[in-house]
């Protein structure tokens, strides 16, 4: 974990810790850094990561360098790189702003945020810190009821908070759809949430996207799902909102849930025939197997 560490600071920071010199992600000749020729697919680091002092912490825990056949496994990586992460986090710069993923992650796959999930506490008491909660989902709603229903429990109590004067002007927001439609918590509206206007928010490259394209690219993926449903006899219907595509299991008597295998098979198909697309080389998208 120590190597890693470091290529990682060669990535970003080769000699800032020593001299305080730019890092090399400032200066944009990252592209020339170790990691980046041994793994050309890396991207950005946001904050340093104390990957030895992780990995050190999560032993103490799981004994991963105690096992004699069990090699590290993905959730001890990922929990390694969690606590570096928090590491990171607490070590430097004030915290601001923290966000969630909501299935699987706040809650179970296709749940709620009920009001006894335990995380709701914790999440009152960052708000009472000052910092700013995100809520990043992919679930794409244009009606608000819908994410109320899906994150009631912690809306309702940071409206209780507000009315006992435990948390003042807290800011919450709800990003969803892919990063398409973004909600502001707002106390006197109705589910307690308010619509922000996407013309707002939206990134320069975001502006020039072109809504002709957008709604091929979600013909091609139509058409890309069609063809999954008929080569595997999957049990499904097509459900196209305006911003997004998918497959949902025929409802009624019988109805039969997908299986991993099916669902990876669409991704990487619907996927792959988008990248060749006219429309997929002008409209980033994402392909994935979720709610």
């Amino acid at each position: 974990m120590r190597d890693v560490e470091e290529l990682i600071n060669d990535h970003t920071n080769p000699e800032e810790a020593l001299t305080k010199k730019v890092t090399q992600q400032k200066r944009g000749t990252h592209e020339r850094s170790k990691l980046k020729l041994l793994i050309p697919s890396v991207g950005m680091f946001f904050t340093p990561l104390f990957l030895e002092q992780a990995f050190n912490l999560q032993d103490e825990r799981r004994r991963i360098s105690s096992r004699r056949f069990v090699p590290p496994s993905f959730n001890d990586i990922r929990l390694i790189l969690n606590s570096a992460q928090l590491l990171s986090l607490v070590r430097n710069e004030r915290l601001q702003l923290v966000t969630f993923d909501g299935d699987v992650t706040l809650y179970d796959d296709g749940d709620s945020l009920s009001d006894e999930n335990p995380v709701i506490p914790r999440i009152l008491r960052l708000l009472r810190q000052g910092i700013h909660i995100g809520i990043v989902t992919a679930a794409g709603y244009t009606d608000v009821s819908r994410y109320y229903d899906r994150l009631h429990g912690l809306l309702d109590a940071v409206a209780n908070a507000i009315t006992d004067k435990e948390v003042e002007d807290p800011r919450v927001i709800i990003l969803g759809g892919e990063s398409n439609y973004l909600f502001e918590f707002d106390f006197p509206s109705e589910n307690f949430l308010r619509h922000v206007p996407r013309k707002t928010w939206m990134l320069d490259e975001m502006r020039k996207w072109q809504e002709d394209d957008i709604q091929s690219l979600l013909d091609v993926a139509e058409g890309a799902l069609q063809g999954c449903i008929n080569s595997m006899q999957l049990s499904a219907e097509i459900l196209r909102k305006d911003r997004a595509v998918g497959i949902i299991p025929v409802a009624g008597p019988g109805k039969q849930k997908f299986t991993r295998e099916q669902l990876e098979e669409t991704v990487l198909v619907t996927q792959q025939i988008l990248e060749l697309s006219s429309p997929g080389k002008k409209i980033p998208f994402c392909a994935f197997n979720g709610p």
